[in-house]
């Protein structure tokens, strides 16, 4: 996500670096280039021009003159600027409220459905909540199904009721979740191509009734400037709490995200990084400023990675690692973990200076970790253990297993000792950065 505003703002600083003190003529060539890579990323037209003048009228100020180093005080600018577009806090959901209701509304194909399931499991995993989903799409045949399917495959229940009256539902629901000491209650109700007054009179009525403790739109990001009109057309009636935008991993411009809460004073909450189902975040505008900047993340890549990683099997690897006992199985258990962290590509752009080190060039392959696996599993269990006792014979009864060559093999096992080496330097302290 932002990898076109991000690159065309990082030719921006470059540019800067070169001015010796920031004037009126050399200030108009920068901010020209920032009002097309904001127009580019489907930035409103209005807020662009807003935006691009209070930039000009700052870094023309007093405190940037006397500045011995201008391009800092410019890059302080612009991310102050970029803040106050997304909103300078992180706005979190309801958590002291049980059952706590949370309604998610929308049109058909924002991936409504689909978000809930991320959000139980999101909330499941970050506050230790019970939720339930309650099916009340009933107009759409595949909804309750799908949300089914859904819940099964977390472990998390689903209340529905086939076409009954959505608000018999949800008062159903309620009850089911006080009986069986349930937390969070997340009702799916049915989206339409647009908003239209049927669509608003059932949630109306929703509201009415239930007073939800939050009322979250989930919005497509991809559908670009008319989000601010869907924004205004279900707040107008409902009074939201926020936003979740989707799809974000495959919008490179991101114009929604720097629009939407400027324009409308509804914050975003969440943002959907991947279709899977572990691939909702909260919405940090501090931390998605520090993206855009080219600053990275690293507090979002440490939570990422301290959500899906054992403790008790990261510290026996180190402590194996340190003995040099390190083997095929710790080395295949490692791939498992790494899998779990999702795109390894999205990670890389997380550390700070990824683009002036290469890495939001890196292009990892899924197939090539399914291929690592594939070799690692046929071989025995006492090959695992001690892969130096792998010779000619057994590489070739390897590769037949696992579908590969022989050559794929030599070329694991030497990563592997290669791995092995590099991993043993750094627990003993005696590799040092180049830097």
């Amino acid at each position: 996500m932002f990898e076109n505003l991000s690159d065309r703002l990082d030719n921006v600083m470059h540019k800067i670096k070169g001015y010796g003190i920031i004037t009126e003529d050399n200030i108009s060539d920068v901010m020209r280039e920032v009002r097309l890579a904001l127009l580019e990323a489907d930035v409103n037209y209005q807020v662009v021009k807003e935006f691009t003048n209070n930039v000009k009228e700052k870094a023309l100020g007093e405190e940037v003159r006397k500045s011995l180093k201008p391009s800092e005080m410019f890059l302080k600018i612009l991310k102050d600027e970029l803040l106050s577009l997304l909103g300078e806090d992180k706005v979190e959901i309801v958590t002291n409220k049980k059952p706590t209701i949370l309604m998610l509304v929308g049109l058909q194909g924002s991936g409504k459905t689909t978000t809930i399931g991320k959000l139980g499991n999101l909330i499941r995993k970050k506050y230790n909540k019970k939720p339930l989903f309650v099916a009340c799409d009933i107009y759409r045949p595949a909804a309750i199904e799908q949300l089914k399917t859904i819940g099964k495959s977390l472990n998390i229940p689903v209340y529905e009721e086939g076409n009954n009256n959505p608000n018999d539902i949800v008062r159903n629901a309620l009850n089911y979740a006080k009986e069986n000491n349930l937390d969070y209650i997340l009702i799916d109700t049915a989206g339409r191509l647009h908003v239209d007054k049927s669509l608003m009179d059932e949630l109306v009525c929703l509201n009415d009734e239930f007073k939800p403790d939050e009322i979250l739109l989930v919005l497509d990001s991809m559908i670009g400037q008319d989000a601010i009109n869907v924004i205004n057309g279900f707040n107008d009636k409902l009074a939201l709490t926020g936003t979740i935008l989707t799809k974000m991993d495959g919008d490179t411009k991101g114009g929604v995200a720097l629009t939407a809460r400027h324009l409308t004073n509804v914050p975003i909450k969440f943002i959907g990084t991947s279709e899977k189902l572990d691939g909702l975040e909260e919405f940090d505008p501090n931390r998605m400023v520090n993206r855009i900047l080219g600053m990275g993340d690293i507090l979002g890549l440490v939570e990422k990675v301290e959500s899906v990683i054992d403790e008790q099997e990261a510290e026996n690897t180190y402590k194996k690692m340190k003995k040099g006992n390190f083997d095929l199985e710790d080395f295949l258990a490692q791939f498992k973990q790494i899998k779990k962290l999702g795109s390894l590509e999205g990670l890389l752009k997380m550390i700070p200076g990824a683009k002036k080190m290469g890495l939001n060039k890196v292009n990892i392959d899924p197939k090539d970790i399914a291929r690592i696996e594939a070799i690692i599993l046929s071989m025995t269990p006492e090959e695992r253990k001690k892969p130096e006792i792998i010779k000619a014979s057994r590489k070739i009864r390897i590769a037949k297993g696992s579908g590969r060559s022989v050559q794929e093999v030599n070329k694991l096992l030497t990563q592997f000792e290669e791995s092995k080496k590099m991993m043993k330097m750094f627990s003993n302290g005696s590799f040092k950065l180049p830097f």
